[in-house]
């Protein structure tokens, strides 16, 4: 049985020994640290330990197999694959193509003792999260679903907190789509009304708690960056809708639970436009799931309405006219539209939840 008062065990895999003496200095506090220096000592380590680590540090440029192979072979195995993998990177090594491959997140060399706790310690206890709620979804009991719930909500503040946002990112932005989706339905909008009780809109709410879960999987230095974005920053900032949707796939069959599909949608999608100019897949008009359309506009609006690390707050006025301006174009018609005659409500957020 599992020693459940154990610290978390972290898997260094580093042809260096510098590099990984260093790691395991860093990280010996608050961690049972295990080291391999190739992917196949690192394999071997996995397959012998009972209780597989949290997290594994991965090197990429090592003899005997080297760690692109070992993490293929790691995502491979049914038993392993859930284990999130960091890939120690050097200065030439391409970022957008690790995110791409799968990695959860980077470090680089030489390695900053701040930068490497935070990660690794962001990374446990998203797994942990994670973990705990494919326990509870499969359990579908009452207690189980207010337990859910708290975790969920749980999980989002994380991301927020991470993000330099205090949680109330989350709050407003649910309550933005709820008021939506009360003013379509109590306005009997024929297009959306029986969609909408199909789709069970407290599910849709409650989902929205998620819809930026994938920023977990962005570097620190994009994510807080008080400036604008240079392309390349940007095309690993629109990663987070990938990762989203596979961080989901982590907590269930999304198939055969309608909140987890809601989760799904308004990750994966939130960032389409109307028009098919947005991504990840450039989905159009109404390819583009309902409940990823409300939340893109939810998002949008709060983004406008308060100040974030890269930009102030701007004023209602300038906020609802650069959502009307995007109507038929970024945003559905009918839901911007409804977002005009329920924008007194979307201040009052607003304003209740600085």
């Amino acid at each position: 049985m599992p020693n459940l008062s154990a610290p978390p065990t972290v898997l260094v895999v580093d042809d260096a020994e510098a590099n990984r003496l260093i790691l395991e200095e860093i990280l010996k506090d608050d961690y049972l640290i295990l080291t391999a220096e190739n992917g196949k000592a690192a394999l071997e380590i996995l397959k012998a330990t009972p209780v597989h680590p949290k997290i594994i540090l991965l090197d990429l440029n090592m003899p005997i197999m080297s760690g692109q192979e070992m993490f293929e072979r790691v995502k491979a195995d049914a038993n392993l694959k859930r284990i999130p993998v960091i890939f120690i990177t050097a200065e030439e090594d391409s970022e957008i193509e690790l995110l791409a491959a799968g990695a959860v997140d980077f470090i680089s060399k030489p390695f900053k003792p701040e930068i490497v706790q935070l990660r690794v310690r962001n990374q446990i206890e998203l797994k942990n999260y994670s973990d705990n709620l494919e326990v509870m979804v499969a359990k579908k009991t009452a207690e189980a679903t207010k337990t859910l719930d708290n975790a969920l909500q749980g999980l989002a503040n994380v991301i927020e907190h991470r993000d330099l946002e205090s949680g109330e990112h989350v709050k407003r932005t649910q309550l933005y789509v709820e008021a939506l989706i009360e003013y379509l339905i109590s306005t009997s909008i024929v297009e959306y009304t029986d969609t909408l009780h199909k789709l069970e809109p407290d599910m849709i709410v409650k989902a929205m708690a998620l819809h930026d879960v994938g920023k977990i999987a962005i570097p620190d230095r994009i994510l807080l960056k008080p400036g604008k974005l240079d392309a390349d920053e940007y095309n690993i900032m629109k990663t987070h809708t990938t990762h989203g949707k596979e961080i989901i796939a982590e907590l269930g069959d999304v198939n055969s639970s309608l909140y987890l599909k809601h989760c799904e949608d308004i990750c994966y999608n939130h960032h389409e436009r109307w028009d098919g100019k947005g991504y990840p897949r450039g989905l159009a008009g109404t390819n583009i799931p309902l409940a990823a359309r409300l939340a893109a506009l939810s998002d949008v609006y709060d983004a406008l309405v308060c100040a974030r690390v890269y930009k102030s707050a701007m004023s209602y006025e300038e906020a609802l006219k650069i959502i009307t301006e995007g109507r038929g174009t970024q945003f559905d018609p009918i839901l911007t539209d409804a977002l005009v005659q329920v924008e007194g409500l979307f201040r009052e957020i607003a304003q209740q939840y600085k």
